[in-house]
């Protein structure tokens, strides 16, 4: 498949994956002392949701974000940390010069952690191909503790851990262009692991085929894994005719009390998010807490 992050900007996986983002980096924010955030395949960083997106072949693409955080913009009584997640997309979105209630802009993981960060903090973003890593190097130019790296994301695990603050949280989140991606995803979350065993790593992924998640997991345990915890979110049932029909983040080292966290937060996003019966969620410990 093509999970290219502009074809999709704003769609239910943008919200449960920022939304989840959201929630680990205040966890990593409970310490005083910095971490680096990685994101290993940034993407553009922020995306004008007024413009169409347009496939290799010269067709436009339907937009996703109104089954998305449209689902959520200008609903009230929501929980807390939904309610802290469209104050930042909000905060975005003024930013980058909409006005009054209409979401024209949404952010990409680099913005969403850069309005979390503190001046202590710092972001390392890795994009291989050349028209997103340049948007990129645009967008941050002129923001501090920001760098731009035009390299290959599990390049960059290697290159870039373990960091100087000796605390990292890295974020995973592929394009799955290529059929080998989960198979990349492991060799990557090897290296990563052998250069910094301590950082906490998430990886985004999507459900497509079950078959191809049960594979993954069973290459997640020939690693020497930390704790590990996993979340999924899916919007409709095996039966449906969606190809993507959910997604899920894996969270090696989760801090602490995060899990009750997400756990937390995964009801609420099914019953906005949903499109049939058959949604739901899961949840639980690929290798528990010792």
């Amino acid at each position: 498949m093509n999970y290219r992050h502009h074809y999709h900007a704003g769609n239910y996986a943008d919200v449960f994956k920022h939304v989840l983002l959201l929630q680990l980096i205040r966890a990593m924010q409970r310490k005083e002392k910095g971490f680096l955030y990685l994101d290993t395949h940034a993407g553009r960083g922020g995306y004008d949701l007024s413009v169409p997106s347009i496939l290799p072949d010269g067709r436009s693409r339907e937009p996703e974000y109104p089954a998305g955080i449209g689902r959520l913009w200008g609903v009230a009584a929501l929980p807390a940390v939904l309610t802290d997640y469209l104050a930042l997309v909000q905060k975005f979105n003024e930013q980058q010069g909409a006005s009054g209630p209409e979401l024209k802009f949404y952010p990409g993981s680099p913005w969403v952690a850069k309005l979390l960060l503190r001046s202590q903090d710092r972001m390392a973003l890795c994009e291989l191909r050349p028209d997103d890593a340049e948007a990129l190097d645009f967008e941050f130019a002129r923001e501090s503790r920001v760098t731009v790296q035009v390299i290959d994301g599990y390049t960059g695990l290697k290159a870039l851990l373990p960091p100087p603050e000796k605390r990292a949280l890295v974020l995973i989140d592929p394009p799955f262009e290529s059929k080998a991606e989960f198979a990349d995803i492991l060799r990557g979350l090897g290296d990563g692991l052998r250069r910094m065993p301590g950082a906490v790593v998430a990886v985004w992924y999507p459900i497509t085929d079950r078959t191809r998640i049960d594979d993954f997991n069973r290459g997640l345990h020939e690693l020497s894994l930390p704790p590990t915890f996993f979340a999924e979110l899916n919007i409709a049932g095996d039966s449906s005719q969606l190809r993507m029909k959910g997604c899920g983040l894996l969270v090696l080292n989760p801090p602490w009390k995060i899990e009750g966290e997400i756990r937390a937060i995964l009801p609420p996003l099914v019953e906005r998010l949903k499109v049939d019966a058959g949604a739901g969620s899961a949840s639980g410990w690929l290798v528990p807490e010792r």
